[in-house]
């Protein structure tokens, strides 16, 4: 099982670290990443395994949303299941 991460916001130090490091916590693997950095605007992607997590999906969500209060950024995290349905044609 997987699910997709998206970050969005103001550029600052360490977002992608602190990101992967709450993932970490939770044993949700980061298997892929993408950013870029417009102008001073923030903005990545990442696909997390979350087959092997150590607590609740909602709780991760939870703490990544935690995590976007406070750096003040937008961490929206949405399993891969519900991704492909609001994809699928």
């Amino acid at each position: 099982m997987k699910a997709v991460v998206t970050v969005i916001g103001k550029d600052n130090v360490g977002i992608l670290a602190k990101v992967s490091s709450v993932c970490a916590q939770y044993n949700a693997n980061v298997t892929e990443v993408t950013q870029s950095v417009l102008q001073d605007m923030f903005a990545m992607i990442m696909m997390i395994d979350i087959s092997k997590m150590n607590a609740d999906f909602v709780v991760l969500g939870e703490k990544l949303d935690e995590l976007g209060k406070q750096l003040g950024l937008s961490i929206h995290t949405m399993h891969q299941d519900i991704f492909n349905s609001m994809h699928r044609i």
